[in-house]
């Protein structure tokens, strides 16, 4: 029904602009290691036993290599690395930052076997992408060299959200993906665990930090992931990835508004440079065919189109 299908994608749009919010409130009590894993043990915990009862694990560990791979690349990675990136920059600020993940995909997709034509519109999305970075991280003052060093680390993860889809186009192409998500949050959870333990708060967390996390991998992660995959099965993947356009600025709206983060001139001008370059490289000619590259927060390996 289109109503029910008009209702998860406006739920999308907000919850995947959550994160960096939720993020922020958790590191006021807990680190970025034990942020990241908790975020993926409770999402790996949800799904794990959906993906168990519909009984797709057996085909998913077939392609453990392929699997292992991408939680490293789009659990590991990212989720710790904007967690600690949070910690010098605004939530907003990394928000934006993640937007550039379609450009990364475009820019990477050669290097994963996956060929698409350069044509001119995607070349301009490069360049006006890339000249969105440079302004948003060169008007508006980063606060010193921590600064730097949190915006560099949102941008390698978003190297990491690249990579991460590439590897499921190229490598897990028509295996169930919820099956693959929950398992590869499982390889994450296991990963980070020892780090997470030994860099565990001494006391309890405040409330507001546990209901933080609780947000963060029930509804950021697991409750997310499940409304994707409904999402892809009613309007195919490429619509689907339209709420990578809203996303941002849900993101900058709860970090000014309640955060009361600054948001200059950089961040706007540099919002709007990055959110067009994205949606000019990610346009698709009829002659891109079944190659499509993937978007940030898809994993799905084929077109429901």
């Amino acid at each position: 029904m289109r109503w029910r299908t008009g209702l998860i994608f406006a739920a999308l749009c907000v919850i995947w602009g959550l994160p960096y919010f939720f993020i922020k409130l958790a590191l006021t009590e807990v680190t970025p290691i034990g942020v990241a894993w908790a975020r993926i043990a409770l999402g790996a915990s949800v799904l794990l036993p959906v993906a168990w009862q519909r009984g797709v694990l057996p085909e998913v560990l077939r392609h453990k290599r392929a699997v292992c791979a991408f939680a490293f690349a789009e659990l590991v990675g990212p989720f710790f690395l904007i967690a600690l990136g949070e910690r010098w920059v605004s939530s907003s600020l990394a928000g934006i930052l993640i937007a550039t993940v379609p450009l990364v995909v475009i820019v990477l997709s050669p290097v994963f076997g996956v060929h698409e034509a350069l044509s001119w519109r995607r070349l301009s999305g490069l360049v006006i992408g890339f000249a969105g970075v440079v302004t948003l991280l060169g008007l508006d003052s980063l606060g010193g060299p921590l600064g730097w060093i949190g915006a560099a680390c949102v941008v390698i993860a978003t190297l990491g959200y690249a990579m991460g889809s590439l590897i499921v186009q190229r490598y897990l192409k028509g295996v169930d993906e919820l099956g693959a998500v929950a398992v590869s949050l499982v390889v994450a959870a296991v990963v980070m665990l020892p780090p997470a333990v030994a860099m565990a708060p001494t006391n309890v967390p405040s409330n507001l930090v546990l209901t933080s996390l609780v947000v963060l991998g029930v509804v950021c992660t697991a409750m997310a992931l499940w409304l994707y995959f409904t999402l892809i099965a009613h309007i195919g993947a490429a619509r689907a990835a339209v709420i990578t356009y809203v996303n941002p600025a849900v993101a900058t709206l709860l970090g000014v508004l309640v955060l009361h983060e600054s948001f200059g001139l950089g961040s706007a001008l540099g919002l709007a440079l990055i959110l067009t370059g994205s949606w000019l490289a990610t346009q698709r000619s009829s002659a891109a065919g079944k190659n499509r590259a993937f978007l940030p927060g898809t994993r799905r390996g084929r077109s429901t189109e």
